[in-house]
C-alpha cells in the first residue's frame, strides 16, 4: 500500500498534461501576450502591467501540492512579499474545474492576495506558456521578458514540513532580478498535479 501511494504521488508530480503545445515560452524570450477575464469578469492583459515584474502562478485548489503551499501559508506569504517589492501576481486557473465563486471563497479562506486570478477556460494561456503542473511558476520582467520558469521551491513533495528547508525559487529570482543581478536559477523542474486542460485543448 505504501509503495502504491508513493507511485501515485509521483505520477501526480511529473505527468505532462496531454494537449500541451510542443512550443512553449522560453526564458530569455518575450513572454507570450494574453488577455483573460478575472474572477469578477473584468478584462486583464499582460500588457496592463508593462513596466512591472509579473509573477504568474498556475493553481488548482484540489491539488495536494497546491494545498501544501496554501494550507501552510507559504504561497500567500510569497504573494505578499512579491507585492511588497512592487511585483504583480497573477494566479491562473485553467479549464472549468472551479467556478469564480468557488475560487474566490477558497482564496479568502487561505488569505491569498494575488493581484488578479484569471480564468483560462479554453487553455490558451496554459498552452502559450507550456504550463504543465499546479503550481507552475513564471516571472516576467518590466521589459516583458520571461526570466524564470519552474517550481515554487526546491522540495518536490506534497509535505508542508519540507517548506522550511526548501529554497523558494520565486523569492530568490525576484530578489536577484530586482537587485540588478542575473537570476541564478532561471529554469527549474516544476512539480505538482497536471494542469487540467479542457477536452480538445
Amino acid at each position: 500500500m505504501k509503495r502504491l501511494l508513493i507511485g501515485t504521488l509521483c505520477g501526480l508530480a511529473f505527468v505532462t498534461a496531454s494537449g500541451v503545445s510542443a512550443q512553449s515560452a522560453s526564458v530569455g524570450s518575450a513572454a507570450p501576450a494574453f488577455s483573460a477575464k478575472d474572477l469578477a469578469g473584468g478584462p486583464v492583459t499582460l500588457a496592463d502591467f508593462k513596466g512591472k515584474y509579473v509573477v504568474i502562478e498556475w493553481t488548482n485548489p484540489d491539488c495536494p501540492y497546491v494545498r501544501k503551499h496554501y494550507n501552510s501559508g507559504n504561497m500567500p506569504a510569497t504573494q505578499k512579499r512579491a507585492a511588497t517589492k512592487g511585483a504583480v501576481w497573477l494566479s491562473v486557473s485553467t479549464g472549468e474545474t472551479h467556478s469564480a465563486t468557488e475560487l474566490q471563497s477558497w482564496q479568502r479562506a487561505k488569505n491569498a492576495s494575488p493581484t488578479a486570478t484569471l480564468t483560462d477556460t479554453d487553455g490558451r494561456i496554459a498552452r502559450a506558456y507550456g504550463a504543465k503542473t499546479t503550481p507552475h511558476m513564471y516571472i516576467v520582467d518590466p521589459q516583458g521578458t520571461l526570466i524564470y520558469a519552474g517550481a515554487i521551491d526546491s522540495k518536490p513533495s506534497s509535505n508542508p514540513a519540507d517548506i522550511e528547508s526548501a529554497t523558494n525559487y520565486v523569492d530568490q529570482a525576484l530578489g536577484e532580478a530586482m537587485s540588478g543581478k542575473r537570476v541564478s536559477r532561471s529554469v527549474t523542474q516544476a512539480y505538482g498535479c497536471s494542469v487540467k486542460y479542457p477536452s480538445g485543448a
